[in-house]
């Protein structure tokens, strides 16, 4: 599909779905060099509900043991980011004295991740880690440095491979943009 409406908006094709499989395979390669030979069971923590598809493909390439562990905070309403972080539903299991590797979709503000940083912190992780498909850094207002990013991608609005727009498109197989063209 190179459009697809979602209620009032038009998005088109933005990143095919080969190429997020090709980010994919180079960050699960990252990750695997930093955790060969690792003692422990480190955590994949997914965070609910926009990094499922990503979770699930880049644990799918992963040569060590890990345990997944899931969490779902929430901070847009719509196309925009409200800049609050709610907590809708808390660790799906223990982690302290683990090391976390955060699975996001996307970090654009990082308000997210440095509430889910402090989440974890509290909660007696020993260490965290975060790996995203998609980095905004043009909207990135917070001093953040992923270890693990897929891709960079301009400060727009997408949707698809887990990513939503009021909780539609998130299986749309490929990422696509809001099309500005089309009113």
């Amino acid at each position: 599909m190179d459009r697809v409406k979602l209620f009032d908006k038009t998005f088109k094709t933005f990143i095919p779905y080969e190429k997020i499989e090709k980010a994919i395979d180079n960050v699960a390669e990252k990750i695997n060099a930093d955790f060969k030979g690792c003692t422990d069971i480190p955590v994949l923590l997914c965070v609910l509900n926009g990094s499922i598809l990503f979770t699930a493909e880049l644990m799918k390439r992963l040569q060590f043991n890990c345990e997944i562990v899931s969490i779902k905070l929430s901070s847009y309403s719509g196309t925009e980011s409200t800049g609050e972080v709610r907590q809708m539903m808390g660790l799906t299991a223990d982690i302290t004295g683990r090391r976390v590797i955060i699975v996001e979709d996307i970090v654009d503000s990082g308000n997210t991740i440095m509430e889910l940083q402090k989440i974890l912190a509290w909660k007696g992780a020993v260490a965290s880690c975060i790996c995203t498909l998609l980095l905004k850094p043009d909207s990135c207002r917070k001093d953040l440095h992923p270890e693990y990013v897929a891709m960079e991608i301009p400060n727009d609005f997408i949707v698809g491979f887990g990513l939503d727009y009021n909780e539609l498109g998130r299986n749309l197989k490929d990422i696509y943009v809001l099309d500005e063209s089309v009113r």
